[in-house]
């Protein structure tokens, strides 16, 4: 029988949106190509949330959740839907968001990423960091790159986890996936054990603390392949926030270690189309060579946008080159890519005129690499997207 929450999730599949909200005083919720729209107009009572939350977790998580105020977990819909859990409580009662997992592991080549990042692949030793803000497809990409992996190497896969995202069937490599807190306590408990089960490559699901990025650095130093995951922007944000984590007087010991084992990293921002169909994504691409070694040794990574921009032959690309693709070829609007960019100077003379005095008025300075004056692709105004059909009234409980 299906559970009653599960309606709300069809019309999420059906709408191609990525996030379910639910609120208690607030109507159900979804985000559809980054903007979040009601589905319905009634708001959610305490009732409703109690019995649809609570039917989907086992009593034993939702006393955890009842007691914590938080709880991560996954739930299978059916074999083509599955959705990462998280529950919450917050001013106005029960809360819960729910992202949609695709079942289907796309490929790398289906994901239209640089190919480069298959190189990552190939490694049998050091640190690969994928980074991005919170919703810009850094799961979907690692775990494309995991399959990749699978497909092609014999290796053993542990991933630390929280919770499971992408389920992945032994193919040529062996996979063990781990979820905190459920089969490890703890990132830095996952990660001491992985030293110890002979593991080829660890994927760690985040590295949000002192203690898990330590441990990855010395996973990566004694020989292992460790993925890991920032909510950074870019490469040099990504440098540094991998160092300041750490106290000062062992900073400089921490960029001659990372120096030594990161071997790239890969950032990624997902874009609005202007056309409304969907979103795009964009990466940014360190392959860490000896200047770019030297450069975190030294602690000068303001200079490593110039490792980037002259990488190209390594296949690195700088995020603002990759948006301006984008822009070139009319996938999204000026608008979006000035958003998006970080010299906002390269992108502001593309903006409608009063756009280009709030460009201003915030402070955007002027490039000191100047964009051509005509894009090769067309610059069609966006598409409103569809209205949305809610479900049936869901009654009370």
């Amino acid at each position: 029988m299906a559970a009653y929450i599960d309606q709300f999730f069809h019309v999420l599949v059906e709408a191609g949106a990525s996030d379910l909200h639910l609120s208690e005083g607030q109507p159900p919720k979804i985000r559809r190509h980054g903007e979040i729209v009601p589905i319905r107009e009634e708001i959610l009572t305490r009732d409703e949330m109690t019995y649809m939350l609570s039917e989907i977790c086992s009593p034993k998580r939702w006393e955890a959740f009842e007691e914590s105020g938080d709880l991560d977990f996954a739930y299978e819909m059916n074999e083509e839907s599955r959705f990462r859990c998280n529950y919450l409580k917050q001013a106005h009662g029960y809360g819960a968001v729910f992202r949609l997992i695709p079942t289907r592991i796309l490929t790398l080549e289906e994901l239209r990423v640089p190919p480069v990042i298959k190189e990552f692949g190939k490694l049998r030793g050091g640190l690969v960091l994928v980074t991005g803000p919170t919703g810009s497809g850094k799961s979907t990409t690692l775990a494309a790159l995991i399959d990749y992996i699978n497909s092609n190497f014999s290796r053993h896969i542990v991933t630390i986890e929280e919770p499971i995202e992408f389920v992945h069937n032994n193919k040529r490599s062996i996979i063990t996936q781990r979820e905190v807190p459920e089969h490890a306590k703890s990132f830095p408990t996952g990660l001491k054990a992985a030293l110890r089960e002979d593991a080829d490559i660890v994927l760690v699901g985040e590295m949000r603390d002192l203690e898990t990025i330590s441990l990855a650095l010395t996973a990566a130093e004694t020989g292992m392949l460790v993925f890991g995951t920032l909510h950074t922007n870019n490469a040099r944000k990504t440098v540094d926030r991998m160092i300041d984590v750490f106290p000062a007087d062992q900073q400089a010991q921490v960029r001659t270690m990372l120096s030594a084992s990161l071997r790239g990293v890969i950032a990624q921002l997902l874009m609005k189309k202007q056309d409304g169909s969907g979103r795009v994504a964009v990466n940014e691409i360190l392959v860490v060579n000896s200047a770019a070694g030297a450069i975190i040794r030294e602690g000068a990574t303001q200079k490593l946008q110039d490792v980037i921009v002259g990488g190209r032959a390594e296949g690195m690309q700088f995020m603002d080159d990759a948006i301006w693709e984008q822009l070139q070829q009319g996938v999204v609007s000026p608008h979006e890519a000035f958003m998006k960019a970080i010299d906002k100077g390269r992108f502001k003379n593309f903006l409608p005129p009063e756009e280009q005095d709030l460009a201003h008025s915030s402070g955007a300075s002027e490039s000191e690499t100047p964009a051509p004056k005509k894009l090769s692709g067309p610059q069609a105004a966006p598409q409103q997207p569809r209205g949305l059909r809610p479900p049936a009234n869901p009654g009370q409980h």
